[in-house]
């Protein structure tokens, strides 16, 4: 895998910034009905394309590694940085 094939894998999907494995699978099955050959706008070479651009992401996913220190919680999960203040 290169960068130019991974920009157009994410470009192919519409990500922005982020996203979890779930949603690029529910952003798949949207996508492989839009271009599947048996459909009035798909192509046999669209759907493929989307299901080689679908296996590079989730290798891209499976394969990313994530450091457990308290920076990477927070930008995993900023909605529980302040968990503390809440019952204040």
């Amino acid at each position: 895998m290169d960068y130019e094939e991974f920009e157009k894998a994410v470009d192919m999907f519409g990500i922005l910034t982020r996203t979890s494995k779930k949603n690029l699978k529910q952003k798949y099955l949207k996508l492989s009905k839009k271009y599947h050959p048996d459909m009035p706008d798909g192509s046999e070479e669209k759907f493929l394309e989307l299901k080689h651009s679908y296996d590079l992401l989730c290798k891209y996913i499976d394969s990313f590694s994530y450091s457990f220190d308290k920076e990477e919680f927070k930008h995993q999960v900023p909605a529980f940085t302040n968990y503390k203040n809440w019952n204040k």
